[in-house]
C-alpha cells in the first residue's frame, strides 16, 4: 500500500506544480505537453492526478510516525518517579542489597 501512496503523492505533487504554473503563468505543462486539454493523454494525467488525490486523502488521516512513536513511549512510562514533592522516592537501599 505504500507504493501505491507514493506514486499517488508523486502525481498529486504534479498536478500541484502544473496548477501553479496555470495560476502564476496560464500555462498548462501536462496541456503542453500531450497535446492540448482534450487531448487523450492529457486527460488521462488530468485523471490519474485526480484519483491521486483520493488516495491521498487517506494520509490526511493517518497518523505521523512521531505520533505514534510519542504514544507508544507514553504507554510504557506512566508512572514516572521524579523524586518531587509529590511523588514518592525510591529507595536506593533497597537496590544495594540485592546487588
Amino acid at each position: 500500500m505504500k507504493i501505491l501512496q507514493r506514486i499517488a503523492l508523486a502525481l498529486v505533487i504534479i498536478g500541484a506544480v502544473n496548477w501553479g504554473l496555470i495560476g502564476f503563468f496560464q500555462f498548462d505543462l501536462v496541456a503542453a505537453i500531450f497535446g492540448g486539454q482534450d487531448a487523450f493523454l492529457s486527460r488521462i494525467i488530468y485523471g490519474l492526478v485526480g484519483i491521486s488525490g483520493l488516495i491521498c486523502l487517506s494520509l490526511l488521516f493517518a497518523p505521523m510516525d512521531e505520533e505514534v512513536e510519542r504514544d507508544t513511549n507514553l504507554q510504557g512510562n506512566r508512572n514516572l518517579n521524579y523524586a518531587t514533592e509529590f511523588g514518592e522516592e525510591t529507595d536506593l537501599s533497597k537496590l544495594r542489597d540485592d546487588e
